[in-house]
């Protein structure tokens, strides 16, 4: 498995799954790793194309520093990856915080993205959670009991099923300061500023999120985005890529069929 270095000297562990010439950089949001995105990637036709999976900094493979979760710096970590893995230009796929980290990534580096999917994505702007969530969400780490109960919460089709435990083994590794620093950066933003350098033809996927509802998404982050566009996937909760992976395979590979650059 491939590793590189962080500007700090961090290691960041990533996977390549296919060798086609388009690359597709899938950007994982809190808690989780790049794990997250497995599921989906099993389902994948790879024909034409390269996924690049990195674990942040933090989490999974990847080291797991006292320092460096800012949006910026876990920004630059996925530029870093693309880096290593020799991608000049790339698509960006990201969920929840990893959505947000892939509108940094697009509007601070316009020229290197050629589309942008977001599931679920953060705002630039951030998303402060009412007091009784964030409580829940900060302290979680290494608290199998607390890591259930927001994951629970996050989905609506997984409830004792096993990809819960799955998803319980991966958090399980993320690091006390990646949880609580990475969340205090994902809910504050800060660059919603920047979003009308993005260029890139951009999806945005709504679910029946609670946290994050379409009507909620459209202003957040479609309409900031000159070329964003809307789309919804009735059912499934936070993780569309855990709860519904066939579909989110299939939305996945209709955008990149309808964004194929020139």
């Amino acid at each position: 498995m491939p590793t590189t270095s962080a500007s700090d000297g961090t290691s960041l562990h990533y996977r390549v799954v296919g060798d086609g010439p388009r690359t597709v950089v899938l950007v994982h949001g809190w808690m989780v790793s790049g794990a997250v995105w497995n599921a989906m990637v099993e389902r994948m036709d790879l024909t034409g194309l390269r996924l690049v999976i990195p674990d942040s900094r933090g989490t999974g493979q990847s080291g797991k520093p006292t320092t460096g979760y800012t949006l910026a710096q876990l920004a630059q970590d996925v530029l870093a990856v693309a880096d290593a893995a020799g991608a000049k230009r790339f698509t960006v796929v990201g969920h929840s915080m990893g959505g947000q980290l892939a509108q940094w990534v697009a509007a601070h580096e316009p020229s290197r993205v050629d589309a942008a999917m977001l599931l679920n994505p953060v705002p630039a702007a951030g998303l402060p959670l009412p007091p009784d969530a964030a409580g829940l969400f900060r302290t979680s780490a290494g608290d199998r009991g607390k890591q259930t109960t927001i994951i629970n919460l996050s989905c609506r089709l997984l409830e004792g099923t096993d990809i819960v435990e799955t998803m319980l083994k991966d958090a399980a590794n993320t690091s006390a300061v990646a949880i609580e620093s990475i969340f205090d950066a994902w809910t504050k933003g800060g660059f919603a500023d920047k979003l009308s350098a993005i260029t890139a033809p951009t999806l945005v996927v709504a679910t029946d999120d609670a946290f994050l509802p379409a009507a909620f998404l459209r202003d957040a982050v479609v309409n900031p985005i000159r070329r964003a566009r809307l789309t919804y996937l009735p059912g499934p909760g936070h993780y569309p890529q855990v709860e519904r992976p066939v579909e989110a395979a299939a939305m996945l590979a209709a955008f990149l069929a309808g964004s194929a650059p020139a």
